[in-house]
């Protein structure tokens, strides 16, 4: 069953405000940064292909490989499936991500089905192709579908901003933070705008690495 999906600012302030009547700490951040933006991205398959070539590379090393992929017609499943190591790698691919490039063209992955599906679900279908993680697939849920109920725990920004904002002795590990955030149910996508948000102002007020 599909839940509340993230369409305008107003979604995302409805559940800010319901966070900060739950916990106090987080009616403590609301002041720190304003409105939350509509942070919504592309979705389909060009989306998760960015994801991959976005893995350990710059932003703008990132952007220079999808423009030349683009530009040898290499963003659609069709051309990318056949594509060879070598053509792949003359565009900036190392060997590995050539691999899971093809890959995620060979999947077969219904993009239109992923909207109605379940968050886990769409968890499920997307890390079974190699070089897709949970982390990948939650931040899809997330930005690309706009689902409202969706964290991924395993984000050092997002462990750091609980740490910090919850006073905890240590960063909280990807198994705590994500039972922590049971509590934020059903705007479990708010909450971790509202830390990726707080970790930004303290970042920026205290040096943190």
């Amino acid at each position: 069953m599909v839940g509340r999906i993230l369409s305008t600012p107003d979604c995302l302030a409805e559940g800010a405000a319901w966070l900060a009547a739950r916990d106090p700490r987080f009616a403590r951040v609301i002041p720190l940064h304003g409105p939350l933006p509509l942070r919504r991205r592309d979705e389909g398959f060009a989306a998760l292909l960015g994801a991959i070539v976005s893995q350990q590379v710059s932003v703008a090393s990132a952007r220079a490989i999808m423009a030349r992929l683009e530009a040898a017609g290499m963003i659609h499943p069709s051309s990318l499936a056949t594509a060879s190591d070598e053509a792949l790698r003359a565009l900036g691919l190392s060997r590995q991500k050539a691999r899971y490039a093809r890959e995620l063209a060979r999947a077969g992955i219904d993009f239109d089905a992923l909207r109605l599906m379940p968050e886990e679900d769409i968890v499920t279908t997307l890390t079974a192709v190699p070089g897709i993680g949970r982390w990948t697939a939650e931040i899809y849920a997330m930005f690309a579908l706009g689902r409202a109920d969706v964290f991924a725990a395993n984000d050092l920004a997002l462990q750091e901003a609980a740490r910090l904002l919850f006073d905890l002795p240590a960063r909280p590990t990807e198994k705590d933070l994500r039972r922590m955030a049971e509590d934020w149910r059903p705007w479990r996508s708010v909450a971790a705008q509202m830390l990726w948000a707080y970790y930004h102002v303290a970042k920026s007020r205290e040096g943190i690495t």
